[in-house]
């Protein structure tokens, strides 16, 4: 690790963190005993603490975003070069860097057409629910408003995104919520209450949905919000059948499919996109995190050009999308995402998610032959998580806190990864993976031993 950037009293610096910082996602009673971690250096899929400690990191930065891996000079001189040139204007007017990543974003997404940049996930699907209202009362005569979204799927932080979350733990406290957001049931073939299983339970998890649109009113339903595969919800990749049927239920009543891909967006599944994997077509998609991996922020809200002709009309001074992202007029997010593609695509990461991803479900299905609490094992690339229960024929869950103590228990091992937590109201226990596209065997069978030593220490 290199410390000659950093304090040499790094005391000081954990001090004014200690004192001034709000940390994401954190009970701060607990660093009025103990330091809060501050990571200084990464490189590769490796970050070192402000101690000197090195940690293999499992979850792409903490919340699945370093896709190409840390330390890549190639974007802080594009960012710098971006930046220095022309920082910022507002996207009432276009930028070069906008111009050139928006070709080659559109260029990986057939059928799409329009880019609308903001600066965060939640922002993104902010545009794209006001895209909705907005078409509604334009073409709909306001009828068409209702926005539906799954049980354990997340889109953002703001009330808004809130109230397209399907995790009550993370919505408790913040309501009311707007109106017009309707819940639809998860697709966790795992957690199924019918019996059924494979294609059949896909379709039956599929037709629910049109359950609740006829109970709406197919009328009312301007969208349908749905991540590819349900990220902090439990890693739920949507069984046989469930897609194909989603789409044809969004044809038949005229409701837009919005996909968001601000977790499984820019490889994570093996594709650019997770919906490439189950051959479906979106109106809309929104994406982040994995777009500029963490190096600079923004977001993509992506259309049509179905959807973007529908606020073209002059002879209507509403009728534009009045709508702006301040920060999405900054030229260092594109010029970042420009060569985090070129990464991608240079180094041939979409295989290597595909192949890593292989491996470690390989790894983590032989740590569910040797250890009774794993109950299921589930992901796809390099995007996976084992749900930990007390009884695999019961499938009781474990406790929250055992799941937080072998994340914990990873962490003191040098092995950062994920579990759901504040999310599920009963159902936090599920260990999260996603590595950085770079992983390599190597790595996984590092990160898959320490979880091993964990579950064992922890649960016996």
């Amino acid at each position: 690790m290199d410390t000659s950037n950093f304090s040499n009293d790094p005391g000081h610096v954990i001090e004014a963190d200690r004192a001034h910082i709000w940390h994401h996602l954190s009970q701060h009673k607990a660093y009025e005993t103990t330091d809060p971690r501050i990571i200084v250096e990464g490189k590769g899929l490796r970050v070192w603490d402000i101690t000197g400690k090195e940690h293999i990191d499992a979850v792409s930065g903490g919340v699945w975003t370093v896709n190409v891996g840390y330390g890549r000079e190639r974007i802080g001189k594009a960012i710098a070069d971006a930046v220095t040139k022309m920082c910022f204007f507002g996207g009432t007017a276009g930028t070069i860097p906008g111009a050139q990543y928006a070709e080659m974003l559109i260029d990986k997404m057939p059928g799409l057409d329009r880019v609308y940049y903001a600066n965060s996930g939640s922002e993104a699907n902010e545009k794209a629910f006001k895209m909705v209202r907005q078409i509604s009362h334009k073409h709909h005569g306001g009828k068409k408003y209702k926005i539906l979204y799954r049980d354990r799927d997340y889109h953002g932080t703001t009330l808004g995104a809130l109230s397209a979350g399907g995790q009550d733990e993370r919505n408790a406290q913040y309501g009311p919520f707007a109106p017009g957001f309707v819940r639809v049931p998860h697709c966790l073939e795992y957690r199924a209450e019918n019996g059924l299983t494979g294609e059949a339970y896909g379709h039956a998890a599929a037709q629910a949905i049109e359950d609740v649109i006829l109970r709406e009113g197919p009328d009312t339903v301007g969208a349908l919000c749905l991540e590819p595969i349900t990220a902090g919800g439990g890693i739920i990749v949507p069984p046989k059948g469930y897609w194909e049927r989603v789409q044809e239920i969004c044809k038949k009543y005229d409701i837009l499919l919005h996909i968001d891909e601000v977790v499984c967006g820019m490889g994570r599944t093996g594709t650019w996109f997770g919906y490439q994997q189950f051959g479906i077509q979106p109106d809309i998609v929104t994406m982040a995190k994995g777009v500029a991996s963490g190096y600079a922020a923004i977001s993509c809200c992506v259309t049509t050009n179905a959807v973007f002709e529908q606020f073209k009309d002059d002879t209507d001074k509403m009728s534009y999308f009045r709508d702006i992202s301040t920060f999405g007029g900054c030229t260092g997010g594109p010029a970042a995402a420009i060569e985090n593609m070129k990464i991608i695509e240079e180094e041939d990461l979409l295989a290597n998610s595909t192949a890593m991803g292989e491996h470690l479900q390989g790894n983590l299905s032989a740590l569910m032959e040797e250890h009774k609490w794993i109950g299921d094992v589930r992901g796809m690339g390099l995007f996976a998580g084992i749900e930990l229960v007390t009884d695999r024929e019961a499938k009781e869950p474990i406790d929250e806190r055992n799941t937080a103590a072998i994340v914990a228990d990873c962490m003191a091992q040098g092995v950062i990864v994920g579990g759901t937590n504040r999310s599920v109201p009963g159902f936090n226990n599920t260990v999260l993976f996603a590595p950085s596209l770079i992983a390599t065997k190597d790595d996984m069978n590092q990160v898959t031993e320490a979880v091993g030593k964990a579950i064992k220490r922890v649960l016996g």
